[in-house]
């Protein structure tokens, strides 16, 4: 049987010895001074989130199975700086960070020559993008096995307008036509360094990315493109923080590492709040997949979240029960309606209590138990974080702080190896929420179950300092929840 054929430029899916794949190098490019934004240190060295944005774009590409190596190509000067950050996480695949060159096409060539195998992939991508979905990563290896090049870009909602030298418009190309352009971009190295090697013999040589050099000096390369993201913002200007910020706050998964609650069997599992609504379906799911389940509740056996002394015995009973503690969910939370100039001090001083300083008591409580086991806090927000909601004033406020207190936590504690994430559900079923709202329409609120679930393959992944919506419709099959949202 003759082998398939593909168009010029591309290959099959295997290649070397049989089930071989190529060697995947990500290219973090991180050579950017700042200078658009008006700092005294380059942008991706900005927080955002709880932590930089090199960190943020590390992780990624740390946590995609089919990356093989990183190299890191820094702005000269801010290479220990780099190596300090990313000593606070597990950083395995990182096999160099070098300084890059005198502009994008230097520091591309650089990072090129710095990978061992020369029949290897590499995929490029900015520093200061670190909201790429993980998935368009592997989307853009798994294009390699096909195509010799890879762009990413998404469609423009805006009219493209192409003006003159003096601002009047030469052409209005067709919109449905045009994308805008981001990273990362992926290449077989053979393809990428023979596009490079052409372009230096042209002395009017010039590019701002690594597509437009294959597209000029290898035409009869085809350039696959694979669908981008919105959110994949690049940060260029001081406004571009801000959003970052936001959007990462915003930012929902759709399919978490590990698809199942693997891994949790054998574990203990600290849940307070476990009386009712979600804390007891997660209590139950616990048990079914075989975790040590310790549940506190102040009607279950007087436990106040709000009480340190409380949370400090819990702790301390569960280590000396099981003789470690593994991960630790805090579900507990009131919700107390009306506006918020009718209630008393009592009220306001309870729900502040129970909706946030609780987090901060099972936070630092749980540190010690935590760094030991190199577990993971899960703390519980609400669909209400996004914005204040009246008549529930108190609520969405210390909601939207619990999400603040995640990132900034998941920073913190990441050089002790502890996990920080926060399940943010809509409006879901509990006792709570009846007790508030009353009976609703059916089908309008979102089972507990299918918090839980949700909640559960986030224990069993390696994410952190995530913000995880659990929003409606979901589905049931199998006894799987769907996360359903817009990335």
């Amino acid at each position: 049987m003759q082998p398939p054929s593909f168009p010029p430029g591309t290959r099959s899916t295997t290649r070397g010895s049989a089930g071989a794949r190529p060697w995947n190098a990500a290219v973090i490019l991180a050579g950017g001074v700042g200078a658009r934004m008006g700092l005294d240190i380059p942008k991706q060295f900005v927080p955002i989130a709880g932590r930089t944005s090199l960190e943020h774009t590390v992780e990624l590409f740390q946590s995609c199975e089919l990356v093989d190596e990183i190299i890191i190509m820094m702005t000269p000067g801010y290479i220990p700086k780099a190596k300090e950050l990313l000593e606070k996480q597990p950083n395995g695949k990182i096999t160099a960070i070098l300084p890059g060159g005198a502009d994008r096409s230097e520091t591309s060539r650089l990072a090129l020559a710095a990978i061992a195998d020369k029949d290897a992939n590499v995929i490029f991508h900015d520093a200061v993008r670190p909201l790429l979905d993980g998935d368009i990563i592997g989307a853009c290896i798994r294009a390699l096995d096909v195509y010799a090049a890879v762009d990413v870009a998404i469609p423009s909602a805006d009219t493209i307008i192409e003006v003159d030298e003096h601002n009047f418009i030469r052409a209005v190309p067709p919109r449905a036509k045009l994308r805008r352009g981001q990273t990362p971009q992926a290449f077989r190295l053979p393809v990428i360094a023979q596009a490079y090697e052409r372009a230096l013999q042209d002395p009017d040589f010039a590019a701002t990315d690594d597509c437009s050099v294959v597209l000029k000096y290898c035409p009869d390369v085809p350039i696959f493109v694979v669908d981008g993201d919105e959110a994949n913002i690049k940060i260029t200007q001081p406004i571009d923080i801000h959003i970052a910020d936001k959007l990462f706050q915003l930012r929902h998964k759709t399919a978490l590492p590990g698809g199942h609650a693997e891994g949790l069997r054998g574990s203990t599992v600290l849940v307070f709040g476990a009386s009712s609504g979600i804390g007891l379906e997660l209590v139950q799911q616990l048990e079914a997949e075989g975790a040590r389940v310790v549940g506190q509740s102040r009607t279950g056996n007087g436990t106040y979240v709000e009480d340190r002394r409380c949370v400090a015995q819990a702790l301390a009973d569960a280590a000396a029960t099981h003789g470690r503690v593994d991960h630790v969910i805090l579900s507990a939370g009131v919700l107390s309606v009306g506006p918020l100039a009718q209630l008393t001090d009592e009220q306001l001083h309870h729900d502040v209590d129970v909706n946030l300083t609780a987090a901060f008591i099972v936070a630092q409580e749980s540190h010690k138990y935590l760094a030991r086991s190199k577990g993971s806090l899960t703390l519980f927000a609400s669909s209400s974080y996004t914005r204040g909601r009246a008549n529930y004033t108190v609520y969405s406020a210390t909601k939207a702080a619990i999400v603040n207190l995640t990132q900034a936590l998941a920073d913190e504690w990441s050089a002790d190896g502890i996990r920080v994430n926060c399940i943010s559900p809509s409006r879901t079923a509990t006792p709570m929420r009846t007790r508030a709202f009353g009976v609703e329409e059916e089908g309008s609120l979102l089972p507990a179950a299918a918090v839980a679930g949700a909640s559960l393959q986030v224990l069993a992944s390696a994410m952190t300092g995530q913000v995880v919506d659990v929003r409606l419709p979901y589905t049931d099959a199998s006894n799987d929840p769907a996360l359903v949202a817009q990335p």
